[in-house]
């Protein structure tokens, strides 16, 4: 029996038309179509950006992300250091020193009333935080320091609050002190002249044992709350009328309730957790605040440039998915697909990215989705129809596309479980088409090309 290789199966026309070689032609024009892909995720970087921007100059004109911490007692001292001379003759340096005492009880309540302010298309949720903060703090001991009591500065002793956007404060804020009404001046205080914030003059007012205080205060911000665990024991009640908040920090609240019409949050926090102790001085490493901090952001339910960026990720699946069917409709049935039509229907694949981009800036992601995919099924269905010839080749198409970007809307809402989804789905496409093509005799099409 010879066993040559027919010439006809061996000519040029008969290798282009080969099952195969199909299969290795759709593979090169998905990688084709990446280029176009790498470029909208281009645009969807670009718009996020603009957005960013967006933010930015609303946030720096009402108020940007506020950040809390204090108040605090700060006292100078004076220390004086032995040294010599360059001559050797013994000689004392005198310099200043603070004390930064915190209070034994912080409660912090108010509220967060939010609202939206727009550049152009952009929306950005800002907010007006009135609250009220109350405590008391015990009298400044110096004695573990060494510190001797005639070096001890009352007369400059202040109480600090250090506020990150201090700018933004809209009210001429009055500390009650032990019942005393005391205002308070803009800075957070010579030991910390660097960082923004108010500060009241203590001045013959730390003799006692305890001092009680109380103050309001109201800021603008935006982005997100913070405070810092500045007692011993410290609570903080805070209400909102926004919806979505997303709590962060070192603490998570102790209680919390969440609702359309905004939330509500408690956070209780002891001081042993907090990484520095109720008391320090300026000559010592300054305490770490910022990892403490604990508060919320103001989430955006649905982000549509992550969304779309996600969704990106999926259209080489997308692509290969369609070509897929495309061409086991052609094995199956024996037609043939020009590839220019292939590269037309990958075109609107392509283009089904750039409408919910488009769309979701205007309507938000979920309706611009549900808009997008229905018009790209539309329009890819009836191109079929002019293809394949076939309204039942056209039907087949429209389901296969509906199940895919039905697929990928559950695989970006659901991120938890993409790896889960995504990694079942390919499975289950792999499946059927194992299942469709296995009684196929590919020596047979073969021989038929």
């Amino acid at each position: 029996m010879s066993t040559e290789t027919p010439r006809s199966l061996l000519s040029p026309q008969a290798i282009l038309n080969s099952p195969i070689w199909r299969a290795c032609l759709l593979g090169l024009l998905v990688l084709l179509l990446h280029i176009p892909i790498l470029l909208i995720h281009g645009v969807v970087s670009e718009r996020r950006t603009r957005q960013q921007e967006a933010t930015k100059d609303v946030t720096s004109k009402w108020g940007k992300e506020q950040s809390l911490a204090g108040p605090r007692i700060v006292v100078p001292y004076l220390e004086h250091r032995s040294e010599q001379t360059s001559e050797g003759e013994p000689s004392t340096r005198t310099e200043v020193n603070y004390g930064h005492f915190l209070a034994e009880t912080l409660t912090v309540s108010g509220r967060a009333e939010t609202k939206l302010r727009y550049r152009g298309i952009y929306e950005v949720p800002v907010y007006r935080l009135a609250l009220e903060l109350e405590g008391a703090f015990a009298a400044p001991d110096f004695s573990e320091w060494g510190v001797r009591p005639e070096d001890i500065l009352w007369d400059r002793a202040h109480l600090s609050v250090n506020i990150s956007d201090a700018r933004a404060i809209q009210n001429a804020a009055v500390l009650s002190w032990n019942g005393e009404s005391l205002p308070f001046h803009p800075g957070s205080g010579e030991s910390s002249s660097n960082h923004p914030g108010i500060q009241a003059s203590l001045r013959e007012r730390l003799k006692g044992t305890t001092f009680e205080f109380k103050f309001p205060l109201e800021l603008n911000g935006s982005e997100a709350i913070f405070f810092a665990p500045f007692g011993n024991q410290t609570t903080v009640d805070l209400q909102s009328n926004w919806p979505h908040p997303s709590f962060q920090g070192n603490w998570l609240p102790t209680e919390r309730t969440v609702t359309n019409g905004g939330f509500e949050a408690t956070w209780s926090i002891p001081f042993l957790g907090r990484g520095y102790p109720q008391r320090w001085t300026s000559q010592a490493d300054p305490p770490s605040i910022s990892p403490s901090r604990f508060g919320l952001t103001l989430a955006t339910p649905v982000d549509p440039y992550r969304m779309v960026d996600r969704s990106v990720k999926y259209a080489i699946l997308f692509l290969a998915f369609t070509f897929i069917t495309l061409w086991l409709y052609e094995v199956l049935s024996g037609l043939r697909i020009h590839t220019l039509q292939y590269l037309l229907l990958g075109a609107g694949l392509c283009l089904f990215y750039l409408l919910v981009l488009s769309l979701s800036e205007h309507l938000g992601f979920g309706p611009a989705y549900v808009l997008a995919s229905a018009s790209t099924v539309v329009l890819l269905a009836s191109y079929s129809l002019s293809v394949l010839g076939k309204p039942r080749g056209a039907a087949l198409i429209a389901v296969i596309l509906g199940l895919l970007y039905g697929y990928l809307y559950i695989l970006l809402r659901n991120q938890d479980y993409a790896l889960l989804v995504g990694t079942l789905g390919l499975f289950l496409a792999l499946a059927v088409t194992m299942y469709l093509t296995r009684q196929l005799d590919w020596r047979a099409l073969k021989r038929k090309s």
